[in-house]
């Protein structure tokens, strides 16, 4: 240990710092904050001389610690140990381990300075994770999303099931308008909703984080890596929820957390006193509000858009879950989107077609099933609707049913696994296939199948999205496109810009040689 750092710790306690504090400011542990005061006690006291040091086998070693510090400043005490041992040392390695403790220099800790932002101009957002175990749900994990403007430290907060892009977008919005607006600013942690990644330690923002953003007018801030310190004002409310919230409260499931957390914002959070100003945060809310940057009109539409494709039952799955529709759009490609709590499904037109209850992240393997989706039970009608189906894939589609329902006894059975082919191969193949069908007399779904493996290749996914966009956007190519125009409409404006004395701009230039 240098002289300076032993000054520090004598005139640090003799201005009233405790020893816990001193060691943490410094680097050091308690144990040798403790031994420096002793020694400088004694040393005052004349004890030193009265009491010698005791010898240690270390004694004859400490010059070649000291170089070996010299030389490699960050060696760890266990490579000194080996060292020492090749050189003769028999002792034990704690003893090389404290002595290592004692001498290495500490790099002094640089004192965090504190920011204070002005009302309106910065937030602060983060998650924090815990197990709570529900008396209805038993243990779970859960993320609690947290927004915290920096000027009132009003915060919102609200516990979820996942920090992804959705859920965090979904969050934000709710936090704007429990604040009432938005901030100009907000601090995050590098994760990849917010930072995509980063080149020469700046951060690449997420794009679609950052369409966000400007649809409400804040600026995202990515804090440096490994400084937490740097979102203190959403960091220490984490401790403030688990010390006042959560501790001796029981909760019944996740929903009911979330009725309580709403009730200790509103009587518990937002109207304690504060250390640092001596009013609430629901007092200083009133004095930033009107600097929050004000809510658009229209929200932000946070809700999930994916496409599914209709299997053989009637149903489309998401997140191992299955959801019915109409028996008609077997083998299509539906956009779904997905919000908090429903799934909607989209047909061809982009018109809804299903809505179902959204089931939890913790629920799999489950079938949400609407009656009206099934089957007509009347064979007419529903021998009317599968002609209509294969009438859209042309005559020998149509040739192939008439088909079905003459030779096979279960044809409204194989008609719909048939259809549902069209999930994995491409429509043309699936003309193909029937057409060869009707030409050999092979009327069966397994006659099908077996033609498609062996004449065509399934269809990757993005082959089945771009067929999908094909068969809305045929309407409008099936319309009479406006033509060009013949070039002697153009010939008056191109006499009109011509001069009158000039040449004809086609004429060549005789002023020059040939």
């Amino acid at each position: 240990m240098n002289e300076h750092t032993r000054n520090e710790i004598v005139r640090r306690h003799h201005a009233g710092a405790s020893m816990r504090s001193i060691a943490d400011s410094l680097g050091i542990s308690r144990r040798t904050v403790g031994r420096v005061l002793a020694q400088v006690q004694a040393q005052r006291t004349a004890q030193a001389a009265s009491k010698p040091k005791r010898p240690s086998m270390l004694d004859a070693f400490v010059r070649v610690i000291e170089e070996l510090l010299q030389r490699y400043p960050d060696m760890t005490a266990r490579r000194i140990y080996e060292e020492l041992r090749t050189r003769g040392f028999t002792g034990k390695y704690t003893i090389v381990r404290d002595h290592v403790r004692d001498v290495r220099p500490q790099p002094t800790r640089l004192p965090v300075i504190r920011f204070e932002s002005g009302p309106g101009v910065q937030a602060q957002m983060d998650y924090a994770v815990f197990d709570i175990d529900f008396t209805q749900e038993g243990r779970r994990r859960v993320n609690l999303f947290s927004y915290v403007l920096g000027y009132s430290r009003r915060q919102y907060a609200r516990f979820v099931e996942a920090q992804d892009f959705t859920t965090t977008l979904r969050e934000h919005v709710r936090a704007f308008e429990h604040l009432g607006g938005v901030a100009a600013s907000c601090l995050y942690d590098n994760f990849k909703v917010v930072v995509a990644g980063r080149e020469a330690d700046e951060p690449i923002y997420n794009a679609r984080f950052l369409a966000f953003a400007t649809h409400y007018g804040f600026r995202p801030i990515a804090c440096r890596p490994h400084r937490p310190q740097t979102k203190g004002k959403v960091e220490r409310p984490f401790l403030y929820v688990q010390t006042s919230l959560l501790n001796g409260r029981s909760f019944r499931t996740l929903e009911h957390l979330n009725e309580v957390t709403a009730w200790w914002l509103e009587h518990v959070a937002d109207v304690r006193t504060l250390r640092e100003s001596g009013k609430t945060p629901r007092a200083l809310h009133a004095e930033e509000q009107p600097k929050l940057i004000p809510l658009p009109a229209q929200p932000y539409e946070t809700a999930l858009v994916v496409h599914r494709t209709v299997n053989a039952e009637g149903r489309l799955s998401y997140r191992q879950n299955e959801y019915s529709v109409s028996w008609l759009y077997i083998g299509r490609v539906l956009p779904v989107r997905v919000t908090e709590d429903e799934v909607i499904i989209y047909g061809p037109q982009v018109e809804e077609i299903a809505r179902h209850r959204l089931f939890p992240r913790t629920v799999t393997g489950q079938r949400s099933e609407q009656k009206a989706h099934r089957p007509s039970e009347d064979p007419r009608q529903r021998h009317a609707q599968l002609q209509e189906r294969f009438l859209e894939l042309g005559p020998d589609a149509r040739r192939f049913l008439d088909g079905l329902v003459r030779t096979q006894r279960y044809s409204k059975d194989h008609a719909h696994k048939v259809l549902a082919l069209l999930a994995i191969y491409a429509r043309t193949d699936l003309i193909t296939a029937l057409k060869r069908a009707v030409r050999y007399g092979a009327y069966s779904y397994n006659a099908v199948e077996r033609i498609l493996a062996v004449q065509a290749r399934p269809k990757t996914v993005l082959e089945s999205l771009a067929e999908q966009e094909r068969e809305h956007l045929q309407p409008l190519l099936d319309d009479d496109p406006v033509g060009p125009r013949p070039t002697a409409d153009y010939q008056p404006l191109i006499d009109k810009e011509t001069p009158d004395d000039g040449p004809p701009l086609d004429a060549p230039d005789e002023s020059r040689p040939a």
